[in-house]
């Protein structure tokens, strides 16, 4: 079942690219919209620019929505400062065009977890950005609560996937040295279970959400491909780039001391418990409503692998 309506992505980045993409494979009508309006699409997707902090311009670019997607995200060491006037302005939008809004979401809220992830989770984050995605988690659930709008938030794992560079730890951090045959030293221990997604199952998850009326309302984790350790995950990717395993652990003190100094590193640093102790998500509720289907980390990894070297990296 997937909405026949027109379906509007906010964000341009990896994770609205897939969605994008997954559209386009089902023939439904798609319009991106960014602040920079350049992105080079398929053809017969409508790309827009308009900035999603600001309400009029956002409520503007929905014109005609069944359904929002709200991928877009600022800077990561702008959050704060940024991320509560973009959720607005999508919001706006879902509310004034009477649209399904499905709000794409990090694990953050719930802080340190002993045990699987699950939806019903308190909020109990002690970081600047697990805070900050707690409330506006309850922002946009308010606002449903209150009959304004209709809206989902769908939340994932770390994820991994085809353009997904500079927005992911596993990204061109890991990629690219692993191509190489370059040592990759990794946040956290090698040889704890770490849950991730990858990008398409994480854009699938959201589209079913948003093709759904009783999604709408909830927290929905999406379904992931069975857990695996990092040293696993690695070991994937360097035998997809035909290289032999080169792995090690970049200590946390080391991303602390860096903080002092590098924003980037700041905001990461605050982060590692999620890489320090087991880190296993649970998609059973999504599994049970809506059934789950996973790519297989093998097929995931050789087609991110095969992405990463046909984009050689720009020096």
């Amino acid at each position: 079942m997937t909405s026949q309506g027109l379906h509007v992505v906010f964000g341009s980045a990896a994770l609205g690219q897939a969605i994008m993409r997954q559209l386009v494979a089902r023939d439904l009508p798609v319009r991106m919209v960014s602040r920079g309006g350049n992105l080079q699409a398929p053809a017969g997707v409508e790309v827009v620019r308009a900035d999603a902090s600001d309400p009029a311009a956002a409520t503007k670019a929905a014109h005609g929505a069944a359904v929002l997607y709200h991928t877009a995200a600022p800077d990561y060491t702008r959050w704060a400062e940024l991320y509560p006037p973009i959720q607005r302005g999508v919001m706006a939008a879902a509310e004034a065009r009477g649209a399904r809004l499905v709000s794409a979401e990090s694990v953050y809220a719930y802080g340190p977890v002993a045990g699987p992830m699950t939806e019903d989770l308190p909020y109990a984050a002690t970081t600047r950005k697990g805070r900050l995605r707690a409330e506006m988690s309850n922002m946009l659930l308010e606002a449903h609560a209150a009959g304004k709008l209709r809206a989902a938030i769908g939340r994932a794992p770390d994820f991994y996937g085809p353009l997904a560079t500079t927005t992911t730890i596993y990204g061109d951090r890991v990629f690219y040295p692993a191509i190489a045959g370059k040592k990759v030293a990794v946040m956290g221990k090698l040889d704890l279970p770490h849950t991730f997604i990858y990008l398409d199952d994480f854009a699938r998850g959201l589209i079913t959400l948003g093709s759904h009326e009783e999604a709408m309302g909830q927290v929905w984790h999406l379904p992931c491909a069975p857990t695996l350790t990092q040293r696993e995950l690695l070991t994937l990717i360097f035998q997809a780039a035909g290289k032999p395993p080169k792995l090690g652990e970049a200590p946390g003190a080391v991303f602390k001391i860096l903080g002092l100094f590098i924003p980037v590193m700041r905001e990461l640093s605050e982060l590692l418990y999620q890489w320090e102790r087991p880190y296993q998500f649970s998609h059973a509720k999504f599994e049970r409503a809506f059934g789950a289907e996973v790519t297989p980390h093998e097929r995931a990894v050789a087609a991110t692998v095969a992405w990463f070297q046909a984009h050689p990296q720009k020096r």
